[in-house]
């Protein structure tokens, strides 16, 4: 399993955040202290229009403001490793220039819930992408790290496979957490490579930069921040590969049926839908003081709740509730399994 590390204070919410995280409804839209504790009902809002629906396909809506830290996945490299080989960023960046987020939920579900193995996954993925035709040829050891969870361990042997093709004696090896790993790749002698998210790892070079205080650079703007990771990466003896379109960042969810029922596919729709806060959002208990949760929903979007469950930070407690219609919309992650079509 994941463990998730996220920006949890996007850029552009840093100057609301005081007067948007004081407690639920600290922005006047989401109830009273009773709303946190999933007290107060929908009714109590002065409507039902958006109260929680059932349905087994979940789907995520579209982040239309950038409310959330752009997490794309791209490719990291020992910045001596790139210039040794010339061959190395080119394989890498073909395979991002391919990747997208529906892919990384449906290997994510071929592993986590077909149960398929994956080495065999991440190969049916190359099989499926024209992903080294014009790639010049290269040589050499490379080892991938393949961060320990299962996306991190598919990302990993895809490049790694990709590698192989193109001539590299590749090998992709699980690597333990970020702090770890991100010292053995700045090192470089005993891998070159790992599969990265823009934002996170941007702030994560950041703060061992500029201090654990540095302010952030990162925000909902995937060239913003790419562009703000270069310096740093330099900095510390990294290069980094062009941004993929697939991203694992944090994401809120509905059930299709809701969906269907309100005609949306974003928030932003969502909110216009639901103005007669009857809306019962679900996620992890600190929500309704994070900035990129409850109070950064209520502030970017205008979204009214009736009320809030503390359930998980996109996990089984909350992709069930919604699923169950205990909450109409909640906190998940952009390439979790369990999004995939049925």
């Amino acid at each position: 399993m994941r463990t998730r590390f996220r920006i949890l204070v996007p850029l552009a919410l840093t100057v609301v955040v005081t007067a948007a995280c004081g407690s639920s409804g600290s922005s006047g839209t989401g109830g009273s202290s009773s709303s946190a504790a999933g007290g107060s009902s929908a009714a109590a809002a002065g409507g039902k229009a958006c109260a929680p629906v059932a349905g087994d396909q979940l789907v995520v809506l579209k982040d239309d403001k950038a409310l959330q830290s752009a997490d794309n996945v791209l490719p990291a490299v020992n910045a001596q490793a790139s210039t040794k080989n010339p061959a190395l960023m080119p394989a890498l960046e073909a395979v991002a220039a391919k990747l997208t987020t529906d892919d990384l939920v449906n290997m994510n579900n071929a592993v986590d819930v077909q149960r398929k193995s994956v080495e065999d996954t991440a190969a049916a993925w190359v099989s499926s992408h024209d992903v080294t035709t014009g790639l010049a040829k290269g040589s050499g050891t490379i080892v991938v790290g393949s961060p320990g969870f299962t996306e991190g361990k598919i990302l990993g042997t895809i490049f790694a496979d990709v590698l192989k093709k193109v001539g590299f004696s590749a090998s992709a090896r699980e690597v333990g957490s970020r702090d770890l790993y991100l010292k053995s790749l700045i090192k470089g002698s005993e891998i070159q490579v790992v599969p990265e998210y823009l934002s996170t790892v941007t702030e994560a070079i950041n703060k061992q930069v500029n201090g654990p205080n540095a302010t952030p650079v990162a925000s909902g703007d995937v060239q913003a921040t790419y562009t703000a990771l270069q310096p740093l990466a330099s900095k510390v003896g990294l290069a980094f590969g062009k941004p993929s379109e697939a991203a694992d960042e944090n994401a809120f969810a509905v059930t299709q049926a809701l969906a269907d029922k309100l005609k949306v596919t974003s928030l932003s729709e969502l909110a216009s839908a639901c103005s007669d806060g009857s809306l019962v959002l679900g996620g992890p208990t600190e929500c309704p003081t994070r900035p990129f949760c409850q109070p950064g929903l209520e502030k970017t979007y205008g979204l009214k709740f009736a009320s809030f469950k503390g359930l998980d930070a996109g996990g089984p407690l909350t992709k069930a509730a919604i699923t169950k219609g205990d909450v109409s919309i909640g906190l998940v992650f952009s390439s979790d399994g369990s999004l995939a079509k049925k």
